[in-house]
């Protein structure tokens, strides 16, 4: 039975994600990271039980503490020697140079001064006295100190956000900062507008409810760190290990049993992770090892575990910060957002699993022997009590309480599991660890959400979603126009000018998706083209739900979509295989999670919450022919479904799941009809196949 080690997944996650890269420190300095650490978790824990802080004072503690130790952990320019200790200087202590201090202590202090003169101010000092009204008078009229303070958290957040993740979401920030201040002088008609001044610029970006303090760095600070704290305790405490035996018992004996093995654990382990690398590590650390060495190639090996684990931050109860985030947006509960999300999330591993299958039987792959499978009896008994704070935070959840006092509920029973349970005790060494750990992977979205707030702001502040949404449509109704005489021509469907114009927004749409996921975070990337999805999409009637979490599907594929894909590289590092051929084959798995948004759009059925648009009728009828659809469209992928498939049988049966995928009577009867000679061919083909092994 394959062991899991949670200290050589750390190991590997700090390999592979960037974001768990920090430099070398002195001794003190790490005593100190690793106590603070400890604090900023135990301060998160204890509000998320005894009731968060006032809004404004929550997320500037937790800023400050993120801002603390992102310029200890960081260095301002990355090369062979940055990660170096260095010997102390007069303007370096503990290998921190003296600029990453004085960015420090102007990071908090801009972090908690609205805190601090939320009420009125007014003392004298050295002869001169100072007054400032309560933070309500001053909105819409800032004073100079606040524009200062203000500019100063802007500079801090986009240089923490530059070291954590890169240039790009700074760039991407300027740009909207531009766009605020200088809109007078924007080159097209549509992006026009009178521009804001820098100090009401600062107003909207610094004060509370939008900007840098609003729903984004909110949602981070009162939830997002919570479930990331509960993941990395849970697996601590030995729910990682269960997961990979139930996954062994579950899937282990069929054909391609290792892969399926990956698959399942990965699905169970993205029910307590959503960070993609995460969960590739994790699950892969056990699984591409294994899977090699049963006679996989190292590029699908790690390609399986890759587009697996990718469905992390989709699959419910627990999905990615932009699933939080999304559940503020829509000022929905969030548990609309989990049951919305399970029969898309459902579709991703469907469409996982039958390629693997397929495969598996066209390379000849076998099971797991049955020596090497676990008895389940055996595994439950052992294992039992690390799915309990799984199961007591998802009760809590559902039971209509927060998401922080759930995980508040999941992060305590965690913690007397893990201190209780004889079969699997952990040290309180451990859950200090544990806790530093939580931290350090909160760290990089703690940055880049509070600094995105910028982006929300501005487009609140100048329409920009609304316009940039016309744009959209306006360039896809060209588009449609001029394609559309093209499908009169086509005898099989009636397509609507309307039709046409939806399917390019959401094709263009999804392409920018995948391309500007190439180097942002999921978050990040949801939040921006959220804005601009939402009123392009709702002009053309689909349902915001719908709308949000297409966006967050095609972010989610930018994950395992070459040349940029960290969990696929990461994949590949463990595999020993190319890391592009890995991406390739990751991608190429992952064609549910492609397919499955374009289905939800046009018939919102799948998603069940929405009433207007949910009858049983639609939903099996929809969720039955996707399954159908993409479990043709591996085969195809596959080359292989009973028996060897040609070339051109692939093209008809991937025609064939396109169209079954597609709601609609008419498209399921043409898309039978383009797998009918498919059936047959693959009949042919294995009883020639068996002729011949007969003959041998």
């Amino acid at each position: 039975m394959a062991e899991f080690d949670i200290k050589k997944a750390e190991e590997l996650e700090k390999k592979y994600d960037s974001g768990l890269h920090t430099r070398a420190v002195g001794p003190s300095l790490v005593k100190f990271t690793f106590f603070f650490s400890i604090l900023f978790a135990a301060y998160h824990y204890i509000t998320a039980g005894i009731g968060v802080p006032v809004d404004y004072w929550h997320m500037g503690v937790h800023m400050s503490g993120v801002i603390v130790l992102v310029f200890i952990a960081y260095p301002m320019v990355k090369g062979d020697h940055a990660w170096e200790m260095h010997p102390n200087t007069w303007y370096r202590f503990a290998n921190v140079p003296l600029w990453d201090w004085v960015l420090i202590a102007a990071g908090i202090a801009s972090s908690l001064y609205i805190g601090i003169t939320w009420y009125e101010i007014d003392f004298e000092f050295l002869g001169g006295r100072f007054q400032l009204p309560e933070q309500v008078l001053r909105q819409g009229n800032p004073h100079t100190i606040d524009v200062v303070f203000g500019t100063i958290l802007i500079i801090v957040l986009l240089e923490a956000v530059r070291r954590t993740l890169g240039i790009i979401v700074p760039i991407i920030i300027i740009c909207f900062t531009l766009f605020a201040v200088f809109g007078k002088y924007m080159p097209f008609q549509v992006l026009k507008h009178p521009g804001i001044n820098w100090a009401q610029y600062i107003n909207n970006m610094y004060f509370p409810a939008e900007g840098i303090y609003g729903v984004t760095l909110w949602i981070v600070s009162t939830v997002v760190f919570h479930f990331v704290l509960f993941g990395v305790l849970a697996q601590r405490m030995g729910l990682g290990q269960f997961f990979v035996d139930i996954a062994t018992v579950i899937a282990g004996r069929y054909t391609g049993g290792l892969a399926k093995v990956s698959v399942v654990s990965s699905a169970f382990f993205g029910t307590i992770s959503g960070s993609s690398i995460a969960n590739t590590v994790s699950t892969g650390s056990l699984t591409i090892p294994n899977m090699k060495r049963m006679g996989y190639p190292g590029h699908l090996a790690g390609g399986v575990e890759a587009a697996a684990s990718a469905g992390g931050q989709i699959t419910p109860p627990i999905m990615g910060a932009a699933a939080f985030v999304m559940a503020e947006f829509l000022e929905v509960p969030y548990t609309t957002v989990v049951l919305a999300a399970l029969v898309p999330a459902a579709m991703h591993y469907v469409g996982v699993i039958s390629i693997v299958h397929f495969q598996a039987k066209r390379l000849g792959l076998k099971g797991v022997p049955a020596e090497d499978i676990p008895k389940f009896w055996d595994v439950l008994k052992r294992g039992w009590p690390t799915a309990v704070p799984l199961v007591v935070l998802v009760y809590v959840l559902f039971s209509g309480f927060s998401p922080h006092m759930a995980a508040f509920w999941g992060i305590s029973t965690a913690l007397a599991v893990g201190i209780l349970n004889p079969m699997h005790r952990i040290s309180i060494r451990d859950i200090f660890e544990g806790a530093v750990m939580g931290v350090k992977y909160a760290l990089a979205v703690g940055a880049v959400c509070a600094a995105i707030g910028i982006v929300v702001g501005v487009v609140n502040a100048t329409g920009l979603g609304f316009r940039l949404g016309f744009m959209v449509t306006n360039s896809a109704q060209t588009m449609a126009e001029n394609i559309a005489p093209l499908f009169n021509w086509i005898p099989i469907l009636e397509i609507s000018l309307q039709n046409i114009t939806l399917f390019i927004s959401l094709v263009l749409i999804a392409i920018t998706c995948i391309l500007m996921g190439a180097g942002l975070p999921t978050t990040a990337l949801y939040i921006m083209l959220a804005t601009v999805a939402q009123p392009a999409l709702g002009n053309l009637g689909v349902p915001p739900l719908a709308s949000h979490l297409f966006v967050l599907y095609y972010g989610v594929i930018s994950e395992i979509t070459p040349p940029v894909c960290a969990s696929a590289y990461a994949a590949a590092g463990i595999a020993g295989a190319n890391p592009f051929k890995t991406g390739v084959s990751a991608f190429t798995l992952g064609i549910g999670k492609l397919i499955v948004p374009m289905v939800f759009v046009y018939s919102p059925a799948m998603l069940i919450v929405l009433p207007e648009f949910f009858t049983w009728s639609a939903f099996l009828e929809t969720s039955l022919t996707c399954a159908l659809g993409v479990l043709m469209l591996a085969t195809s992928v596959s080359a292989y479904f009973i028996a060897p498939m040609p070339g051109p049988f692939r093209a008809m049966i991937a025609l064939a799941g396109i169209f079954m995928v597609a709601p609609g009577i008419e498209s399921d009867l043409w898309a039978l009809a383009f797998a009918a000679p498919v059936i047959v061919q693959q009949i042919i083909g294995r009883r020639a196949q068996r002729a011949a092994e007969a003959i041998a």
